[in-house]
């Protein structure tokens, strides 16, 4: 769900948030693709708050894991349904 209203939001031109914003420009810049920049992002964010002494669940980890597969999903089902 998560995935699908990014894609959503940031494909309607309603401005991303700080790290939509980011890895939409690390992608434009890198040419690396969406879900890859986006999970050494949550990768990073997971470990940083995890050096800070926040605890990190299984559900924390599992969303570092694959939001970012799930918004380059939903990227191309959104581009797919527009282009129609």
């Amino acid at each position: 769900m998560v995935g699908a209203g990014s894609a959503l939001y940031i494909t309607c031109g309603l401005g991303p948030g700080p790290r939509d914003g980011w890895m939409t420009a690390l992608h434009k810049r890198t040419g690396v693709r969406v879900g890859r920049v986006r999970l050494a992002i949550e990768l990073a964010v997971l470990t940083l708050g995890w050096f800070l002494g926040g605890t990190v669940g299984l559900g924390t980890a599992l969303f570092a894991l694959f939001i970012g597969h799930s918004v380059a999903i939903s990227f191309g089902v959104v581009s797919r349904l527009t282009t129609r």
